[in-house]
């Protein structure tokens, strides 16, 4: 069985591209399968996470604890759609309140807040992708 190493590179292309962890080509009786290390991973979330420090003291001036991500997935500011929001920038929030939820392979986890406070920035968009770590709000 001989291997097209032209898939590999394209489907290696369609990894980074698209921001995939993992892809799948089938064709009759190959099939490929290309996915990046889990270490190459904490390694790139790392070096996202201090950017991602350096353009919030840069550009917003917000001063702040950071809310991260706990874990990758799809951030939902209510809990259904058209659904009144967990909370807003400007709101007091309380310690333990639910600020978001990040569903993750069809479960809802709800990120609480670490500290009793007002909510100074939302740091990401309704149904946005969020990796682990990625800052999701700034509480004063």
């Amino acid at each position: 069985m001989k291997i097209n190493k032209n898939i590999i590179k394209e489907l290696t292309e369609y990894l980074e591209e698209f921001n995939l962890t993992e892809i799948e080509y089938t064709e009759k009786d190959i099939k490929v399968k290309v996915s990046k290390s889990f270490g190459a991973n904490i390694a790139t979330n790392n070096e996202i996470k201090s950017e991602e420090k350096k353009q919030n003291i840069k550009t917003d001036n917000i001063v702040g604890t950071q809310v991260p991500s706990p874990i990758i997935g799809t951030a939902y500011l209510a809990p259904e759609p058209g659904g009144k929001k967990f909370t807003e920038a400007g709101k007091k929030i309380n310690k333990g309140d639910t600020i978001m939820i990040v569903e993750a392979m069809k479960t809802m986890n709800h990120v609480p807040s670490p500290i009793a406070g007002t909510v100074k920035k939302i740091c990401v968009e309704d149904g946005q992708p969020v990796e682990y770590g990625h800052t999701i709000a700034i509480i004063e």
